[in-house]
């Protein structure tokens, strides 16, 4: 057997507050058991994912597991990117999930049973899914990411930061990203936002919050971009715009069932290319992690990550 065939596992310890690190034990255990071939590596500081990910390939590994939440997934994904040993689309990316919120993997069926999640190891169904290259700014420096689930903007967006922080200063717990929801809620103001999709003003006015999605999860489970499919070759925008306080409240659960765009003052497009500005300016979100500031440019990346699907996904 080469290395080609052994599968780089990569632990985020501190996912899911800790879980990573307490049920590994268990996860190794299925993983023997099932007959999978594998090695280990821990990550111990932010971005190490990406980075032991670069390496992996690098070494030869062509299999790589993320054993975290979506954050973990999202550096697997760009350490993929930033390696240019291989085209991406050689890389089967594959996900044990032990997060908090767990949005990526609804897409793909992908069970949060350690046994099922394994078990995809096995049989190594993928698929192809679209990424999209995101392009922001960071102390007037211009940088770029790639995004594998959502993008938050404006309210979304000010909502992560504010959890990332709590998470950095140590706090874990699924209350915390409500915590920061509702401290935000009560001080967030709307902005100003100029949006170009494919070349054409699609909208210039306030904006309350805004998602862009390849998938359609995002927030633990909320559909903000209810239309969207991971290999579809567009990107789905949503635009809030500014409305009253208490019309957010009355409308937030639907949010969690895919009727957003039943809300009045809720926009939405597809496309390709998406150029904003905001004035002033503003935070953005790449699935999951806060990361800078405007003007964005989101580029649809078609068919770029292999992805192992659930064992009950239909391909």
């Amino acid at each position: 057997m080469g290395i080609t065939d052994i599968w780089m596992v990569i632990v985020n310890p501190k996912a899911g507050s800790g879980r990573g690190l307490k049920d590994w034990p268990i996860i190794s255990n299925q993983m023997y058991n099932s007959g999978v071939h594998f090695t280990c590596l821990f990550t111990e500081h932010k971005y190490h994912a990406m980075e032991l990910t670069v390496k992996a390939i690098n070494d030869g590994y062509r299999n790589i597991v993320a054993v975290g939440g979506d954050g973990t997934i999202h550096e697997v994904v760009n350490g993929i990117f930033i390696q240019k040993k291989v085209p991406t689309t050689e890389i089967s990316l594959a996900v044990i999930p032990t997060g908090t919120g767990n949005d990526w993997i609804r897409m793909f069926g992908i069970s949060k049973t350690y046994m099922e999640a394994v078990k995809s190891l096995v049989e190594k169904r993928t698929v192809l899914q679209d990424v999209a290259k995101v392009s922001y700014y960071e102390t007037r420096v211009q940088h770029t990411r790639y995004m594998a689930n959502v993008a938050g903007l404006g309210y979304d967006a000010v909502v992560n930061m504010k959890y990332n922080i709590l998470k950095d200063e140590g706090k874990y717990g699924k209350g915390l990203y409500v915590r920061s929801a509702f401290h935000t809620f009560a001080r967030f103001s709307p902005i100003k936002f100029n949006i170009k999709a494919d070349g054409k003003e699609f909208y210039n006015g306030m904006v309350f919050s805004g998602a862009v999605g390849i998938g359609k999860y995002n927030g633990g489970g909320m559909q903000q971009t209810p239309y969207a499919a991971i290999d579809d070759e567009l990107m789905d925008l949503t635009i809030i715009k500014k409305m009253s306080k208490l019309r957010i409240i009355r409308n937030f659960r639907l949010l969690y069932s895919g009727n957003i765009y039943s809300i009045p003052k809720v926009i939405h497009t597809q496309c390709k290319k998406l150029e904003i500005e905001t004035w002033p300016e503003s935070r953005i979100e790449i699935d999951g992690e806060a990361v800078g500031t405007s003007p964005f440019t989101f580029e649809l990346v078609p068919h770029a990550i292999r992805v192992v699907v659930g064992v009950n996904y239909i391909i």
